[in-house]
């Protein structure tokens, strides 16, 4: 196989009357569409039509093409057809704001969006307001004819990551890939194993980020289960979800066992047929407490968009240790090593940086291939031929690893990744800010939220000002970036050569929002906020 439509292809002829895509009632009413399952013989039609249609119109190698499709069918249905032409997908999330959107477009030289018809007008608005020079199509549309393009076809998507240089990067990701993630979760075990054509794995994960496309997906398609996207996380109906599609394996975000134990307890709570949960960042308080209540293994894993399968790392293995942040050991598909600032290997049992690379003779085997325009990144990422994962962890005696902080000024809220930099340099085009510096705080539902020390343009910033700003940000950045607190400040901590101290805002945060001195904003975060 050197594809993911070949890999479909392998399965769709082992289990065609195998359910491939089910689309819940509750999701395909939010969708507006029909609420039913794809055998993999029925969506292997589906998938070799499309592919016919954008054949014909001259898409191939070379070519890359933006879905802006959410997680419905139509995503997984012109992602393979597309990729059966040789043309590489660029994913876009439906909460981009213009701005973010037209980046997007520009950056990644799309020729193509396909849009749910929901978001047909944003997506005409964008080619049209910049001039990126691309068509736009509904799912359902007939492809336009395509300009010639050259290309090998080896890349399948371009997946956009959050960095520390402000504008997101993004993570150009081979065939290759695809087909050693679902190799890796095909073939891990442990408490992970994989019945092939027997299993249903639910995700609330969007399609636009690797955990989705690269795990959900491909670990389904590799052994002839079943995907079972949802639009997004639901609380209140997730139990339902879970047991009305027969899951076997769920996929979480941090975020999620906190808000389901808030519930009520039920006599129904281990009602549901599910072997393990695959998902990270659950809070070290909840995690016993989940996995007692609803009788399921919460499995801890760390990846990167950029690592794959190269370097992946999870808690998989019996005994285990609940609570501990403990990631696992790393397999021998894998080397790392804990160095710390000058680079030096950390003693054992201290916290340092993880740097990785896959083991044998290619140590980029089954990582993103390259940030696309940026060697310079992409090189120095790589730095004496270890990916540097700016992520600070340490070695236990037994061999797991234990993770510790992150070093890169990177603010994880409900599984989104935030750049500090990015949020930043939006506030400061405001005429109400003099300077800005961007840091996370602690959240007990979303893991972190950001909150941002502003030195207002004039004295005496109050709560009025704080909302001017932050509604005037949602007018640029998506909603889960801005700010969810505000504190005005009259200086910033910064070093001698005037570089913000990253290093202790974080402490200076926890300190102003335990003494009632920061504005709360999360009231403007929602999926709907506009600037007024």
């Amino acid at each position: 196989m050197t594809s993911v439509s070949a890999a479909f292809a392998v399965s769709a002829a082992a289990w065609a009357e195998r359910p491939f895509l089910c689309i819940l009632p509750d999701v395909a009413e939010v969708y507006g569409i029909e609420a039913r399952t794809w055998s993999y013989c029925e969506a292997g039609t589906e998938i070799g039509s499309l592919t016919a249609r954008y054949r014909s119109a001259g898409y191939g190698a070379g070519h890359r093409v933006g879905l802006m499709l959410g997680n419905r069918p139509a995503f997984f249905f012109h992602w393979l057809a597309l990729n059966a032409c040789g043309v590489s997908v660029v994913p876009l999330s439906a909460e981009l704001r213009p701005a973010e959107l037209d980046y997007l477009c520009s950056h990644s030289g799309i020729s193509l969006a396909v849009a749910a018809s929901s978001h047909l007008v944003a997506m005409r608005e964008a080619a049209v307001r910049g001039d990126h020079g691309f068509a736009v199509m509904g799912e359902d549309d007939t492809p336009p004819v395509a300009s010639p393009a050259e290309g090998d076809g080896g890349e399948c998507a371009v997946l956009y990551t959050s960095g520390t240089t402000g504008k997101p990067k993004g993570c150009v990701l081979t065939n290759e890939y695809f087909l050693r993630a679902g190799r890796w979760y095909r073939q891990v075990g442990g408490l992970c194993a994989i019945v092939p054509g027997q299993e249903r794995l639910i995700t609330p994960l969007p399609m636009t980020h690797m955990n989705a496309m690269a795990y959900s997906t491909m670990a389904m398609l590799m052994s002839g289960g079943c995907v079972v996207p949802l639009d997004r996380f639901h609380p209140r109906n997730w139990w339902n979800s879970v047991r009305a599609s027969e899951a076997t394996i769920i996929h979480y975000l941090g975020v999620m066992p906190s808000m389901l134990l808030s519930a009520e307890p039920l006599a129904s709570d281990c009602d549901h047929h599910v072997k393990f949960g695959f998902g990270a960042g659950v809070d070290r308080r909840h995690h016993a407490v989940f996995e007692a209540r609803f009788g399921l293994p919460l499995l801890e894993a760390w990846a990167m968009t950029e690592t794959g399968a190269g370097a992946v790392v999870i808690a998989n293995q019996v005994p285990r240790r609940v609570g501990d942040a403990v990631l696992g050991k790393p397999g021998p598909e894998m080397d790392c090593r804990i160095v710390d600032e000058a680079g030096d290997v950390v003693s054992a049992g201290d916290p340092g940086e993880l740097l990785v690379r896959a083991s044998g003779a290619n140590p980029r085997a089954g990582f993103f291939d390259h940030y696309l325009h940026d060697p310079v990144a992409t090189e120095a990422a790589w730095e004496g031929g270890w990916f540097h994962t700016g992520d600070v962890v340490r070695f236990e005696p037994d061999g797991n690893l234990i993770f510790v902080d992150r070093r890169k000024n990177i603010i994880r809220r409900s599984g989104e990744n935030i750049a500090a930099v990015e949020v930043e340099t939006i506030l400061r085009r405001n005429p109400l800010v003099r300077d800005v510096a961007v840091t996370a705080v602690a959240d007990e539902v979303r893991g972190e939220e950001v909150l941002a020390f502003v030195i207002p343009a004039a004295p005496l910033g109050d709560a009025e000002m704080a909302f001017a700003i932050v509604q005037s940000a949602l007018e640029e950045l998506s909603y889960f970036k801005v700010p969810g607190w505000l504190a005005f400040v009259e200086a910033l901590p910064v070093t001698s050569t005037q570089k913000i101290q990253r290093g202790n805002l974080k402490s200076w945060a926890a300190e102003y929002l335990a003494g009632g001195t920061c504005i709360d904003t999360r009231k403007l975060k929602s999926r709907n906020a506009r600037a007024a």
